[in-house]
């Protein structure tokens, strides 16, 4: 990518729509404008206008919005045109619009120009994707609170601290001879202890968002006829896979998107668990068992309690995934709701035809992914910058244990303080900037 070429794409989803965009950004725009538009336009101001062709003839009629720089989204000089959202009429302006000068836009290339002009950091860029693609309403007022800097600020304030201490620690190693103890004055310890407690909180608050923005993947496995059809049914609110009294009526895996709680779930019913001969049946069975291993959550479904030997059997089988033990049809027996705990076993007692015990299992797959109810303050996070949290955590945790050693703090928070700065961009290398930004769609 090139930062002084003029760039154009189209800014709107691909597909019919009352409105779509195209979108220029570049230094010097100003013969795009007068040969697109057949004038010069006022910044900042709707102008009602004929977009036209290499002949003045008339392309679409839209609207033009012209930015100057810096105080656009790039940084650069961006031109709007809204016109019909049509992909032939779209095609046609962008084409006019590439005839003039301008390239095609790489995915990603007007956010990655908004990061190299300092008009977001690398935390509220990955945002802009997020907020895009959120896959609920909580995961998106999240990901609203990451792009306007709130998660940025929060790392950025723990990485000041981290360089106040760091400079304290420098004094001490460049000037033994003063005899001045820094750390003793100020009480260091105390405050790496601090720096630690507000970077767990943190991190605490990424790992939320994170499960927000990514959701959790929910199996559900037992014999046939215990009720998994109709529990996925209950779940959805829907009729969303066939119940009969026959078994096996399940033989592929039938998945439905929900939330609990704001976090996108994804559940999969699957195929009942017993020894058969029909083929299609043993395929069926051999998916459900690839379903369960890949789930996150996986709720091993029976009918009563003598099931759970079943489903203790089937729980071995897993790969350490987390499982909730169900025991559904209490309707038949007069048995009341009831969420159990035995050791690290969740029990939940419910029924799928009647909704009974239904907050339960809610409560109790909310408990298996450690979620905090009060979890509006979240950051949405993503791996990497987990990973870099996770990363400054152990730095910290380790300058704590080589307190004793100047020297080693020192090199230890130089370390931490390296990893959050890697997280707003601060301290980015450029091939990681080509694979975050070759994630985003074109035109954005």
């Amino acid at each position: 990518m090139s930062n002084d070429d003029t760039i154009a794409a189209v800014a709107t989803a691909p597909g019919y729509a009352g409105i779509g965009i195209v979108r220029v950004s570049g230094k010097n725009i100003e013969s795009l404008i007068l040969a697109v538009l057949g004038r010069q336009i006022a910044p900042r101001r709707a102008s009602l206008g004929k977009f036209l062709d290499a002949q003045g003839d008339a392309l679409d009629l839209g609207i033009a919005l012209y930015y100057p720089r810096p105080n656009s989204y790039t940084g650069e000089e961006v031109l709007e045109l809204q016109g019909h959202g049509g992909p032939a009429l779209l095609r046609l302006v962008l084409q006019r619009c590439l005839d003039c000068g301008a390239r095609l836009a790489e995915p990603g290339e007007f956010t990655l120009r908004a990061f190299l002009n300092s008009k977001l950091d690398l935390a509220q860029a990955e945002a802009v994707a997020d907020v895009i693609y959120a896959g609920s309403s909580s995961a998106a007022r999240s990901a609203m609170r990451s792009l306007q800097g709130d998660f940025s600020e929060a790392v950025e304030a723990l990485r000041r601290k981290l360089v106040e201490l760091r400079m304290l620690l420098e004094a001490t190693l460049d000037f033994p001879e003063e005899g001045v103890d820094f750390l003793e004055q100020i009480n260091g310890h105390a405050q790496l202890e601090g720096l630690n407690a507000q970077l767990e909180r943190v991190f605490l608050a990424s790992q939320q968002g994170s499960i927000l923005r990514d959701g959790i993947n929910i199996a559900l496995v037992g014999k046939p006829n215990v009720g998994k059809s109709s529990l996925l049914n209950k779940l959805a609110g829907r009729d969303v896979a066939i119940v009969t009294d026959i078994p096996g009526t399940t033989r592929d895996l039938v998945q439905q998107s929900i939330e609990i709680a704001g976090i996108p779930v994804q559940l999969v019913d699957t195929a009942g668990l017993r020894e058969t001969f029909d083929p299609i049946e043993v395929l069926g069975v051999s998916r459900a068992w690839v379903a369960a291993r890949q789930a996150d959550i996986v709720l091993l479904i029976g009918e009563d309690v003598d099931d759970l030997l079943l489903l203790r059997a089937s729980a071995a089988k897993l790969r350490g995934q987390k499982h909730i033990f169900v025991i559904n049809k209490i309707d038949l027996h007069s048995t009341p709701p009831a969420l159990v705990t035995i050791g690290d076993e969740m029990h939940i007692y419910l029924s799928a035809k009647t909704g009974e015990g239904i907050d339960l299992l809610h409560r109790a797959v909310l408990s298996a992914i450690n979620w905090n109810p009060g979890s509006e303050g979240v950051f949405i996070a993503r791996e990497r910058q987990l990973r870099a949290l996770t990363e400054a955590r152990l730095c910290m945790r380790r300058a704590v244990d080589v307190w004793g050693s100047v020297e080693l703090v020192a090199e230890e928070l130089r370390l931490a303080q390296d990893h959050l700065a890697s997280i707003t961009g601060k301290f980015a290398a450029d091939d990681l900037l080509g694979e975050i930004f070759s994630r985003f769609c074109i035109g954005k």
